[in-house]
C-alpha cells in the first residue's frame, strides 16, 4: 500500500447495518467503488461495504460500496 493511500477496511454484516441505519440510507444510495480497484482489501465482493479512513489536517471517514 502507497504510504499515501488512505485505509480502506471492509465492514462486517452488523457495522454494515450500523451505517445504513444511521444514515438512513439504502445500499444503492452510497457511492460506488469498483471491485477491482487495488486499494480494496482482500476478499471483497460485490454489495460489501468499506470504510475509508483519510489522515490529515481534516481526518474524513468515507463509506462506499463495492460493485
Amino acid at each position: 500500500m502507497h504510504t499515501f493511500q488512505p485505509k480502506h477496511t471492509k465492514l462486517n454484516s452488523d457495522e454494515k447495518e450500523k451505517i445504513l441505519n444511521k444514515f438512513n440510507m439504502a445500499l444503492s444510495q452510497f457511492p460506488k467503488i469498483s471491485k477491482k480497484d487495488p486499494a480494496l482489501p482482500e476478499g471483497c465482493e460485490t454489495g460489501d461495504v468499506v470504510k475509508i479512513d483519510r489522515q490529515g489536517e481534516v481526518a474524513e471517514i468515507y463509506y462506499r460500496v463495492v460493485i
